[in-house]
């Protein structure tokens, strides 16, 4: 493979990291958005990011690119790293304000800066496809950039009123924000539906949890880590907290652990319980979505999901409905 071609599949690579990234994003600003226009421009855009992603996955098809999953993991971290510089994020900024008006707000400035970074990366893949001769590749970075732009102008015409009930909020004590009419409610309605399409659109490739965490952990303070007071834990009180982790955690603590107090007992239980979920993105998942899911699962599925359970979360729900599963295979 020439050094061009590998330079436009990297680039290629990249951009479909970075709308996987997306998706996770634009799924948790519309839990939190109610309904009304600006929620419909997030569901719009969710809907035009996963066409993306499929389009470019498929362009990375043709030029013949089989996928690296360690490559591909870390393109994602280093999306979802982009877009939070990107974005200029402050430490005060994470409490995303005082109402619900205002982070919705908040989220839909985040919004408007993601579509600049979106604009800009499919600027430069464009240019670089043309420069190499690749004008396939040329053509659809241009397409996508268009619809960037535009969906960057919806987002942006919503702006003002969603500051004018901020003010109305937290200025005149006039709320407009009903957590009922939210995408989680909404979510929480739907849930059967809901936990097969979220287990479908989870991460798809492997690998991506663990390098996600590292990359945090090598970062992250004890307030980031999902076990609070951390530093004032013994070795023994971490060690029975640790299997209720997610993959992502378990690396970033492993990482937080390697940097500070290298403590061999927890790096060992850390090992004992990294491993591949039994798919991806099941460590996201409640317990109703994994039932759900099981639901139309076969005994392998059911049998690693019972395995998993039990080493990790250990959730009452889940474990008894694999066993409950197996049994309706007799």
């Amino acid at each position: 493979m020439s050094a061009s071609e590998q330079k436009v599949l990297q680039y290629l690579d990249e951009a479909r990291a970075m709308e996987r990234s997306l998706v996770r994003v634009l799924q948790s600003q519309i839990a939190m958005t109610p309904r009304g226009t600006y929620r419909d421009v997030l569901e719009r855009h969710l809907g035009e990011t996963r066409d993306h992603a499929d389009q470019v996955g498929i362009r990375l098809a043709e030029l013949g690119h089989r996928g690296d999953p360690l490559t591909a993991a870390i393109g994602v971290v280093e999306s979802v790293i982009g877009q939070a510089l990107a974005i200029g994020k402050a430490p005060f900024d994470t409490l995303r304000g005082s109402s619900g008006e205002e982070k919705v707000l908040k989220n839909a400035k985040d919004a408007y800066a993601t579509e600049a970074l979106e604009i800009g990366t499919y600027t430069a893949l464009e240019r670089l496809a043309r420069s190499v001769g690749d004008d396939k590749t040329a053509q659809l970075a241009r397409s996508i950039r268009v619809d960037e732009e535009r969906m960057q102008a919806r987002v942006l015409r919503e702006i003002p009123t969603l500051a004018e009930a901020v003010v109305d909020a937290d200025v005149r004590d006039e709320p407009s924000y009903d957590p009922a009419t939210t995408g989680a409610a909404d979510a929480v309605r739907n849930a059967g539906t809901q936990a097969k399409r979220t287990a479908r659109q989870a991460r798809k490739v492997p690998g991506v949890a663990r390098a996600e965490g590292q990359l945090k952990g090598a970062v992250a303070s004890e307030q980031d880590l999902a076990i609070g007071r951390y530093d004032e834990l013994t070795a023994e009180e971490i060690i029975g907290r640790l299997g209720d982790l997610s993959q992502v955690d378990l690396a970033k603590v492993a990482s937080y652990e390697r940097k500070h107090q290298k403590r061999s007992t927890v790096q060992a239980r850390i090992d004992s319980l990294q491993g591949d979920e039994p798919w991806p993105g099941y460590d996201e998942l409640t317990a109703d979505d994994v039932r759900a899911v099981l639901a139309d699962s076969d005994d392998d599925r059911v049998a690693q999901v019972r395995s998993y359970e039990r080493s990790h979360k250990n959730r009452a729900g889940v474990l008894n409905a694999t066993e409950g599963q197996s049994a309706t295979a007799y």
